[in-house]
This record gives structure tokens, C-alpha cells and sequence, in this order.
């Protein structure tokens, strides 16, 4: 059950830092999608495109199936070859089937990640080979819509949080501390301090 937006909005202001983005910027509403194997797919597919890009070959993999959105199983019978050419690496193709695998030798499902915490998330899908914990926060963010989810590894949160808390982006560590702190006041809506964070980079 998401909160309404006042209440977000109430709490997010106590950071005094963060209370011109929630003044200017509309807020997001949060939403639950099915099909947790296709989106992490989808995600792996996107990494290092622009979104232009990465909706193109997203769409060309859905045509695939006829437009239909593929079970794991379906995705896993795939051809190597005919994955590849609808643009993804030799890589990619391999991390997406490595999904497809997984998910059904653990008969994972939505029902089954649902029921798990955050934690429990990123530690069961983060073993799969080319599934990062960035990878896994985006899924618990646009996929279960978990409201306190804080990626601190994003670059473009990093960014932005740098311009406005004044932080110094040379020393990787201790940045990713400040980072983490500062996000603890946050709590328990995280991943809304993170969609104003984005917009705010968007803006720039």
C-alpha cells in the first residue's frame, strides 16, 4: 500500500536541502509491474544505452514473441543468435538467458520476490552473473515499487546529491558514507528522495 504524496512530501521536508526540489518538482507515484524475469532482462538490456536506444532493441526483443511479454522459459528456448541480432552483445544475451535459468531452477516468481524484504532481494538475485546490486535497486524501485530503496552506487544520484549537499566526489568511499547518511533521514521513503534527485539531474 503506497502513501499518499503529502505524507512523503511532509516528511522528505525536514531536509532542509531537499525542500526547493519537492517545492518545483511534480512527485511520482510508485507502482507495482508483473513479470519480475522480463524486467530484470529488460534492465540488464539497458545498461550503458541511452533510452532511446534501449526502448528500440526492448521492442524488437518483445516483437520476438509477437508482442507478447515472454515467460522465462520462452526466453531461455530463444535462440543465442536470434537474441543477438536484435542488437544485444554476446554478453548481454548471456546474462539475460543466465536470468531465465535461474529464475526457473529456483521457481522464483513475483509472488515468491513479494514476499521477500529488500535485503532478500538483492541477496537472491544478485548471485546471477551480469545482476548487479544497482541492477536489483532499479527492479525493487520500478518493478516491486519498494518506497525505501536508496541507490547509492547511481551516478546520476551521486551527482546531484554532490551539487546540493556541497560533497566531494574525489574520495569514492567517502563519498558513498556522507551519501548514506545524509539518505538515513530519508527513511522509509527513500526511493522518492531518489526520483527528485533524478529529476534534479534532469533539469541541469
Amino acid at each position: 500500500m503506497f502513501r499518499t504524496s503529502s505524507i512523503i512530501i511532509e516528511h522528505l521536508s525536514k531536509d532542509r536541502k531537499l525542500l526547493p526540489l519537492l517545492k518545483t518538482l511534480e512527485p511520482y507515484q510508485l507502482m507495482k509491474r508483473k513479470n519480475v524475469c522480463l524486467r530484470l532482462c529488460a534492465s540488464i538490456m539497458s545498461q550503458q544505452l541511452s533510452t532511446r536506444v534501449a526502448e528500440v532493441i526492448f521492442k524488437r526483443f518483445l516483437e520476438l514473441y509477437d508482442g507478447n511479454e515472454p515467460t522465462a522459459q520462452q526466453i531461455l528456448d530463444t535462440p543465442f543468435d536470434k537474441l543477438r541480432a536484435i542488437g544485444l552483445s554476446n554478453a548481454k544475451v548471456n546474462y539475460v538467458q543466465n536470468v531465465a535459468r535461474y529464475m526457473l531452477e529456483h521457481n522464483a516468481d513475483d509472488k515468491q520476490l513479494n514476499k521477500m524484504t529488500n535485503d532478500e532481494v538483492i541477496g537472491f538475485l544478485t548471485p546471477i552473473k551480469g545482476v548487479g546490486r544497482w541492477t536489483v535497486e532499479m527492479l525493487l524501485m520500478f518493478t516491486l515499487g519498494r518506497e525505501d530503496v536508496f541507490a547509492v552506487d547511481d551516478l546520476g544520484i551521486q551527482q546531484s546529491m554532490a551539487k546540493i549537499y556541497k560533497l566531494d566526489r574525489t574520495d569514492k568511499k567517502a563519498l558513498r558514507e556522507k551519501m548514506i547518511r545524509i539518505s538515513e533521514k530519508w527513511a522509509p521513503f527513500r526511493t522518492y528522495a531518489c526520483f527528485y534527485l533524478w529529476k534534479y539531474k534532469d533539469m541541469k
